[in-house]
């Protein structure tokens, strides 16, 4: 029976199933993505390492460290990691760059992807780098060319393309240059102040040596202040990122399927309240109410199975996409292959979700009574609560919160998520009720004929307004609150950039330098906005809790990395424009060898150290312990590109310690940014400069890869959000034949009922529209202040864009629905009608 039920229908059921099969498709390419991943991380994880063990400190290795770490691994290679300037001598252009002095054979697996393929290697057997691809590009240099950095002279012997565990981004970011770890005494960059990274590389001859060694020695890593990393442990951070992504990924993809089964729930609601005739004579003829909700069940499940299997293979089809769209953000290389668990992950999620929407609307089957085949219903006449009605939407909000949880492993966020999209839902919803509502009660009676029935279709038997104010509005939202937020990213930089804000840093200025430096800057007709003296130090103990202390006490949370961390600390007695005191004062200057020494700490960072106003800290400042209290708390802006800092000391403490200065300063142009550095990189080469002008390009086209991403799988539910709305306004000329007909007949012409249709469709799409973006302004309002502790600037040219081509759209899907009734005659619809 529900087979022949459907054969009338077919073409109808079709747009239910294209409702589902976007979601469908996005959530199998997703899971497939997932899984293909993690085998791909488990596959190649040797080559994100490039060893068997990695050792890192961010200081010299003390002799006893050393000796230790030379006598571990069958092989081993050295490699020491730092800013530096690049200058290349063919376009006479500068630039900060991430320095890798290496020596060795690493890497052990995998390789150093070059052009040519050999300089991975022969690099090193002379005074020859390999300089990032992307740096090679920008500044349109060659193999053979030279690059200068500190005092010695590189050739360019190939370029970097991809080296173990990085991804494009990353190199965008900081492009690598990699040189013999041999010369780097002769190149005179390594200052006091100099942040140096070490890196010890290890290849053993079999994984057992590895456990064996960070079994015994991982006690002595951790207090002398050594990372590691084995294959095992990158195996877990990469899944961990990969994990991160695809839950993003997999919401997105979520969210466009809710939308596909809104959707379905729409269509059917209509399908069914057609059919009621129908079931009122079956069940004159002795079929069982339930009979009757099992022959439309069984139709909606074969729909929502065809449309999940489409969906299947279509997702099977995005996810070669996939890895194509993301190189930019992935370390490893990834396949593509058919992923079985993921599709009938889909097929099943799809299945289950399409049918619990669907049977929002097919419940009501069961209260159709044989007399609705004599008796014509009244449109809204209430009706009893129905539980079995409620206990669906206990099943439905309950799906989506276990869906989000097994995404996000975390049940407060998976209650939020489903919260968020039910008030979504809701408030949608709810303007659209309200707006029938005012209709109703402050009908425009005295307006022209054709603009008040344009409005009472609104609100009239068989109107579209909720669902379509629901789809519309939503994609309206999506689109718009990837916008602000984009933009609000994109925002927090470009503000450091305005005016007469700093825009150029140089650091690493020795004692010695800093006049000199100082009188170069002003040479060239740019002002001095800041000279600012630092002192690197560590932390000695905390309210008398020395490292070794603190990992014993169970009583209060403890920071390891806080006794370990090279710190740069200033002294001055005032605060800057960023800054606000937000307990306690600025210290006092020390003018006696006995006076306390009340430091100021960064909130965020005192927060970290769980410390409060009158809390001691000891500071080791290069071998000389300088005891001081916590005198005050500040809040500070770290958007713009200034010298702030988590700890400021008061003055007449550390101006005799050893230091190195940060100058800051203002460039008006381009090509004076450029003479300027080039003349800085040439008598100063252990200087380094942050050109934000550089900084802002690289984030701009770093925040662009990055929104196409979100673009693209945002698509997937703006697209899913206007197959909904073609198909609804494809469904209503069903339900609108009749009165077109009967207007018709009584002597509408072709224009009217276009007026009335275009009416109808206008005032739908401005309202829903409006209200989406309201509430992307709403939504993208309270993700910068709690996500990203910013505020949103509203363009409004973007915003009346997108208005008004959804608006377009909406009313154009309408008048071309209309004309296929309006081309027949009245008489023939009739006759096919009965």
């Amino acid at each position: 029976m529900a087979w022949r039920d459907s054969r009338r229908n077919r073409s109808r059921l079709l747009l239910f199933i294209s409702s589902i099969i976007l979601g469908i498709a996005a959530l199998v390419a997703t899971f497939s993505f997932g899984y293909n991943s993690q085998q791909d991380i488990n596959a190649q994880a040797r080559m994100l390492v490039g060893a068997d063990l990695v050792i890192e400190s961010n200081r010299m290795p003390a002799a006893p460290v050393k000796s230790m770490l030379d006598s571990l691994g069958d092989d081993r290679s050295e490699e020491r990691v730092f800013a530096s300037m690049v200058y290349f001598l063919n376009s006479q252009s500068s630039r900060l760059v991430q320095v890798r002095a290496l020596q060795g054979d690493y890497p052990y697996y995998g390789s150093l992807v070059t052009t040519p393929a050999g300089a991975g290697r022969s690099f090193l057997s002379g005074r020859q780098a390999l300089v990032s691809k992307t740096l090679m590009m920008q500044y349109n240099a060659r193999i053979g060319d030279s690059i200068k950095i500190g005092d010695l002279h590189f050739a360019i012997s190939g370029v970097l393309n991809k080296a173990p565990g990085r991804n494009e981004i990353s190199t965008t970011v900081a492009p690598p240059v990699y040189i013999p770890l041999r010369y780097l005494k002769e190149m005179d960059v390594q200052k006091r102040g100099s942040r140096i990274g070490y890196n010890f590389y290890y290849k053993y001859d079999s994984s057992e040596k590895v456990e064996n060694i960070l079994t015994a020695l991982k006690p002595r890593f951790e207090l002398d202040g050594l990372e590691y990393e084995t294959v095992e442990s990158r195996k877990k951070s990469t899944g961990r990122a990969f994990d991160d992504f695809n839950q993003f990924l997999t919401l997105i993809s979520f969210i466009a399927l809710l939308l596909g089964c809104i959707g379905v729930a729409s269509s059917i609601h209509i399908y069914v309240r057609e059919k009621v005739t129908s079931i009122a004579i079956l069940r004159c003829l002795g079929v069982s109410s339930s009979q009757a909700f099992l022959i439309y069940l069984i139709q909606v499940t074969g729909i929502g199975l065809i449309g999940s299997i489409l969906g299947a293979l279509t997702g099977t089809l995005v996810q070669r996409l996939l890895p194509v769209i993301l190189k930019d953000f992935l370390p490893i290389e990834t396949t593509t292959t058919l992923s079985w668990p993921a599709i009938g992950q889909g097929i099943a999620l799809g299945l289950l979700i399409s049918l619990l929407f669907a049977l929002l609307p097919l419940v009501g089957i069961r209260k159709v009574s044989p007399l609705h085949a004599l008796r014509i219903p009244v449109e809204g006449k209430k009706q009893r609560p129905d539980p079995v009605k409620g206990m669906v939407y206990l099943l439905l909000a309950g799906l989506v919160t276990i869906f989000a949880h097994w995404q996000m492993h975390s049940w407060p966020k998976a209650i939020v998520f489903t919260s968020g999209v039910a008030g979504a839902l809701l408030l949608l919803a709810g303007v659209a009720l309200l707006l029938m509502w005012v209709l109703r009660r402050f009908f425009p009676t005295s307006w022209n004929y054709l603009w008040r029935q344009g409005f009472s279709n609104l609100y009239r038997p068989n109107n579209q307004t909720i669902i379509l104010m629901i789809t519309i509005g939503l994609g309206a939202s999506f689109i718009g609150t990837l916008y602000f937020i984009q933009g609000m990213l994109i925002e927090r930089v470009n503000i450091s950039g305005r005016g007469s804000q700093p825009n150029m840093v140089l650091f690493d200025i020795q004692t010695s330098q800093k006049d000199a430096v100082v009188a170069m800057t002003r040479k060239f007709g740019l002002p001095v906005l800041q000279k600012v003296p630092i002192v690197t130090m560590r932390i000695e103990s905390i309210n008398g809790k020395t490292a070794v202390q603190a990992l014993g006490d169970t009583t209060r949370a403890f920071r390891r990395r806080a006794y370990e961390s090279e710190l740069r600390v200033t002294y001055r007695d005032s605060l800057l424009n960023t800054e606000k005191i937000l307990a306690g004062s600025m210290g006092a200057p020390v003018r006696e060898p006995g006076d306390l020494v009340r430091i100021s700490l960064e909130d965020g960072y005192a927060k970290w150290l769980h410390v409060k106003i009158g809390d001691s800290i000891v500071f080791n400042v290069q071998g000389m312990p300088v005891v001081t209290v916590v005198g005050s708390i500040r809040d500070v802006d770290w958007r713009h590109l200034q010298t702030n800092f988590r700890i400021v000391f008061p003055t007449g403490v550390l101006e005799d310690a050893p230091q190195f200065y940060v100058v800051v300063t203002r460039v008006p142009s381009a090509e004076t940014s450029g003479l300027f550095q080039r003349s800085v990189v040439n008598n100063f080469p252990n200087v380094s400069i942050i050109d934000l002008g550089l900084v802002l390009s690289v984030l701009d086209d770093v925040l662009d890869k990055i929104a196409f991403v979100i673009r693209f799988m945002a698509a997937f539910s703006i697209v899913t959000g206007l197959i909904v709305l073609i198909a609804s306004v494809l469904i209503s000329k069903y339900q609108r034949i009749q009165e077109t007909v009967l207007l018709r007949t009584l002597g509408a012409s072709r224009r009217q009922i276009l007026v009335i249709t275009a009416l109808e469709y206008f005032f739908l799409g401005t309202l829903a529209s409006a209200t989406g973006l309201l509430l992307s302004i709403a939504a993208s309002m309270a993700l910068a202040k709690y996500n990203f502790d910013s505020s949103i600037r509203v363009n409004w040219l973007p915003l009346v864009t997108i208005f008004s081509s959804l608006t377009l759209l909406i009313i154009l899907i309408g008048l071309i629905n209309s004309r296929e009734i309006l081309n027949k005659a009245p008489l023939e619809i009739l006759r096919n009608e009965t």
